[in-house]
């Protein structure tokens, strides 16, 4: 029989709080004093306090972020002779009482694995494991499974099973909550797999992808601390709103130096949210846009026809097309970037300059010698005709000069695609003052790959910060020699808070704003989507190749979707034949989709060919389907049935902002379509923007309108079709399958 019930827990949780809190004064009031330190005038002290400010800001922060069902579960161990603690309790962060015994393991230390993976036949040295499931600080239930049959007593009950079912009926909030109290074993090993190399996790909707793919991100935080703190962790999603539907979720696990990005955040000092016409995208995503852009950028670079007069102070100098090409010539043997090689290209054409004009003058009866030539090397740097014919061979470029021009000239477009038809390339044509889009990211990327630092000052600074990066190593340690934390931070953390102001920068925040910064790790949710210009830009952000790829070949609607996982994954890997480049494991449950729901929509996609992964749902809900005629009705009775549900009015896009103005003018200020509505009592969006996001109902107007209106459609209207963790309603019947 297992002891220890309501009560007893209640006063073990209370205690933990207790700690808890505890630590969180202490944090406080070191921060207090750290504030407080009188630390001089000299730059180097004030970066040192506010370094360690922030430290304690972080374990604050942490500790606030993790109070939420703190502890929710424990195993009951197998008796050892010289084991004083026969329970362990697992919760989202480790704790250690004031003579630093263990009172709650993380759940990411190898010795908490058994309270996921542990089962009947395989205890994993477990006897039982108990649920602890809260309300606040308030233990309200406990769930046993036993694994031991000893410890049952006559009318006692093998369950378990309640706590996961519990918080798979709960009403969704528009925010993504932890799965960290009821990860299942599938799932557990998954999140716990090697750091190296490239994992790929395919799973239908509903398996819990994302969920694994974030604890994932957590435990290998945890585990690889050392190697990820200072090169940080990237999670890539589809959209903004999807973002914001996951955003509290690794701070709830004890874990807030992730950087998030859609894959419109990925180029700094950008953020594109529109989506380009499927035609246009599917353009853009080609891995030989990637050659296009090479040869814009080699194009730039232009010897004059013939010569060119040049005034210099009054004389006349005339530029040689000659002196051009030998210029560039040089500039290209040294197989800098664009901007980079511009250096060497104007430095040659000066020298070149400097001794034709010096001859020149000579010819002319000045007395010139070889001291003479940085006075006129100078005189013809500032020449503005001088300086009109070196831009004019070769102009310093931003991405975003480059990407507008290839655009918008219609011309050059056309002498850099000889191959393309005039259909093709009028899919490419915008003005210069378009916004870019999504699509355009990784051109921009790609430029910005071939044409380097804008300017002398961009690459001065940047040798200026690898110096600096150095010096403040060295502070670092004489810093924590000085204030006695050795066992807080390592130096190069330390110094990775230093910045030129003074204000600390973290990980995370250096490294969404660094271009060229390279993540330890990087996480890519809904990866079917992504196109091969797409994976160049992450090749570039995880040079080590370390991923954890997370999707569904059958969810994948954009035009430039891979049909199978070997083909998207080939511009990260390249061609190889090897097998061991990367893994795949298939998560085969299906958590959010009741059994109506998923077995509808599993049966549309068999009918229209797409590649579905098998799962079985582990519930049903009350409703079944229901196919009706009017959106109105059909909102109000969701609104009616659901109470604070969540409602997901799913549309085409072109009609989205009609329905939206339909439903809003019914319910009013309940109704909002766009990224940034998901608190919205009703949310109207596409199939597009619902991907990774959970509804209490869905709603789905048109559904064959949605299949006949996308290039994938039937993906499309599959996703919207499994967005639902209650009801799904159909507006208008499921198009036939294809004969």
């Amino acid at each position: 029989m297992i002891d220890n019930g309501l009560e007893h827990e209640q006063r073990y949780v209370a205690a933990l709080y207790a700690r808890l809190d505890e630590l969180r004064a202490e944090a406080e009031e070191q921060l207090a004093a750290v504030r407080r330190q009188s630390v001089g005038g000299t730059h180097q002290s004030r970066t040192e306090r506010d370094t360690f400010a922030r430290l304690y800001e972080d374990r604050i922060a942490q500790l606030r972020d993790v109070t939420e069902r703190l502890a929710f579960g424990r195993l009951e161990l197998d008796g050892a002779p010289d084991d004083d603690a026969p329970h362990r309790y697992i919760g989202r962060i480790g704790l250690r009482d004031e003579e630093q015994r263990p009172v709650l393991l993380d759940w990411r230390v190898p010795q908490a694995s058994a309270f996921y993976q542990a089962t009947a036949a395989t205890p994993m040295g477990a006897r039982a494991r108990r649920h602890i499931i809260s309300k606040g600080r308030d233990v309200v239930r406990i769930e046993d499974e036993i694994f031991d049959e000893t410890l049952l007593t006559d009318g006692s009950e093998h369950q378990g099973e309640g706590a996961l079912l519990a918080a798979l009926r709960a009403q969704r909030t528009g925010r993504m909550a932890d799965i960290v109290a009821t990860i299942q074993a599938e799932q557990d090993r998954i999140i716990r797999s090697p750091l190296a190399g490239v994992l790929v996790v395919q799973g239908g909707p509903g398996t819990g992808k994302t969920a694994v793919a974030l604890h994932r991100a957590a435990y290998l935080l945890y585990s690889h601390r050392d190697r990820l703190r200072n090169s940080g962790v990237l999670i890539v999603g589809p959209s903004r709103s999807f973002l914001h539907y996951i955003e509290a979720v690794l701070p709830s696990l004890g874990e807030t130096g992730v950087v998030l990005a859609s894959l419109g955040q990925l180029f700094p000092d950008e953020e594109a949210t529109a989506h380009d016409a499927p035609a246009v995208a599917e353009i853009k995503g080609r891995a030989s846009m990637a050659d296009l852009v090479a040869r814009a950028v080699r194009s730039r670079q232009r010897v004059p026809a013939e010569p060119q007069p040049m005034n210099v102070n009054g004389d006349t100098l005339v530029l040689d097309p000659a002196t051009i090409a030998s210029a560039i010539q040089k500039a290209r043997d040294s197989r800098k970037p664009y901007n980079e090689a511009r250096v060497v290209f104007v430095k040659n054409a000066l020298s070149q300059l400097t001794r034709q004009w010096a001859e020149q003058l000579r010819d002319q009866g000045n007395s010139i010698d070889d001291s003479d030539h940085p006075m006129l090397r100078e005189d013809l740097r500032t020449a503005y005709d001088v300086r009109v014919a070196l831009n004019t061979a070769w102009l310093p470029l931003t991405p975003q000069k480059l990407v507008q021009d290839l655009y918008a000239r219609r011309q050059w477009l056309a002498e850099l695609t000889p191959g393309w038809s005039p259909e093709q390339r009028a899919l490419l044509f915008r003005e210069r003052s378009a916004p870019f889009t999504v699509d355009d990211v990784p051109l921009l990327d790609e430029a910005a790959e071939h044409l380097g630092e804008y300017d002398d000052v961009d690459a001065a600074r940047q040798r200026e910060d690898k110096a600096q990066r150095k010096r403040d190593i060295e502070n670092a340690e004489a810093a924590i020699e000085n204030m006695q934390v050795g066992g807080i931070v390592d130096a190069k953390t330390l110094a990775s808070n230093f910045a030129e102001t003074g204000a600390s920068r973290s990980t995370a925040e250096r490294a969404a704003a660094d271009r060229s910064w390279s993540y330890g790790h990087i996480v890519v949710d809904e990866a079917q989507e992504l196109s091969p210009m797409q994976w160049r830009v992450l090749l570039r952000r995880g040079p080590l190749r370390s991923f954890t790829i997370v999707g569904d070949i059958a969810q994948a609607s954009a035009a430039s979707a891979a049909p199978s996982w070997k083909r998207a994954l080939r511009p990260l890997l390249g061609r190889s034949p090897e097998t061991d480049r990367w893994r795949l494991e298939e998560l085969t449950v299906n958590y959010r989709t009741p059994s109506q729901i998923a077995d509808a929509a599993q049966e549309f996609a068999l009918a229209h060919g797409l590649p579905v992964t098998p799962s079985s749902s582990v519930r049903a809900s009350e409703w079944p389907v229901t196919v009706v005629d009017d959106v109105v009705a059909a909102v109000a009775e969701a609104r009616e049935a659901d109470a604070a549900g969540t409602i997901a009015v799913i549309v085409r896009p072109d009609s989205l902002r009609q329905v939206h103005d339909q439903l809003r003018q019914e319910f009013g200020g309940d109704v909002a379509y766009g990224e940034d509505s998901l608190l919205s009592a009703v949310v109207v969006l596409t199939a597009q923007e619902s991907k990774g996001l959970e509804f209490d109902s869905v709603i789905i107007v048109d559904p064959t309108g949605i299949v006949a209106g996308e290039p994938r459609g039937a993906s499309a209207l599959y996703v919207a079709m499994t967005r639902a963790t209650q009801r799904l309603t159909l507006v208008g019947e499921l198009p036939p399958a294809p004969a």
